[in-house]
């Protein structure tokens, strides 16, 4: 059992070597999410938080950061703060998960509350932008298709990938997620699938306040992911189809 006197460098050195597998994680994730997710978890180890409570407040943090998307005015002051809101419960959103594996309470419950927060998130940002580009910004009415097409994009996309892991873990007799050693991605990888990551996103909002440069950024991250989407699905039903199946 975890001792009290195990302080933090302790908690950060033990959830390095508890990291899930790199395989497939883009660039953002990979090498700044994970990081400060490892952080925040052993911090909130220290404070005797659980998972679901670090779930909860990377769910009030990002909440937060949508509500300011579309109730005030696009600003400078504003887009930091929706930024740094939004990058802090990314960077929870991780943390729930490492601090689980920690404290070796991981359950289903967890996974599931987990995803469903996930899964809000993700329909609700583009839903704002749409409110914030209605209210605040200087654009034609077909300009409002854009955030909906990113938003059935990203559901999209959220929905398979998860959907696929979990077959995979079905189909392997697994229960818990892979860690580091078993799979990776070469740094390359990682880096051409950046535009997927929801952490790159957020970052974008530091723009918010300029429409000229926000939406070139916005429609740009839309068309990368829906050109990875067209490419995944593919790739992912070949692989479904295959499993269980004998060589």
């Amino acid at each position: 059992m975890l001792q009290e006197q195990q302080g933090y460098r302790w908690a950060v050195a033990e959830l390095r070597q508890r990291q899930k597998t790199n395989k497939g994680a883009p660039a953002y994730s990979r090498f700044v999410n994970r990081p400060l997710g490892r952080r925040l978890a052993a911090l909130a180890y220290l404070l005797r938080l659980t998972p679901n409570g670090v779930t909860g407040i990377s769910a009030l943090c990002t909440a937060g950061g949508l509500a300011v998307i579309a109730l005030l005015e696009p600003s400078f002051g504003s887009s930091l703060l929706i930024t740094a809101l939004l990058v802090l419960g990314y960077a929870l959103d991780s943390a729930d998960g490492q601090l689980a594996r920690l404290q070796g309470s991981g359950s289903a419950a967890g996974e599931w509350l987990d995803h469903i927060v996930d899964a809000i998130k993700t329909a609700a940002l583009h839903a704002m932008v749409l409110i914030s580009w209605y209210r605040f910004y200087p654009v034609e009415g077909a300009w409002y298709l854009v955030p909906i097409a990113y938003q059935v994009v990203a559901c999209s996309l959220f929905f398979s990938m998860i959907l696929t892991d979990q077959l995979r873990r079905l189909n392997s007799g697994r229960t818990g997620h892979y860690l580091q050693g078993q799979g990776k991605s070469s740094a390359l990888y990682s880096l051409a699938v950046v535009p997927t990551d929801f952490g790159l996103i957020c970052l974008a909002f530091l723009t918010l306040w300029l429409p000229s440069v926000f939406i070139p950024v916005y429609v740009l991250l839309l068309l990368a992911n829906a050109g990875f989407l067209a490419l995944a699905l593919g790739k992912w039903y070949r692989e479904v189809k295959g499993l269980g199946q004998s060589a």
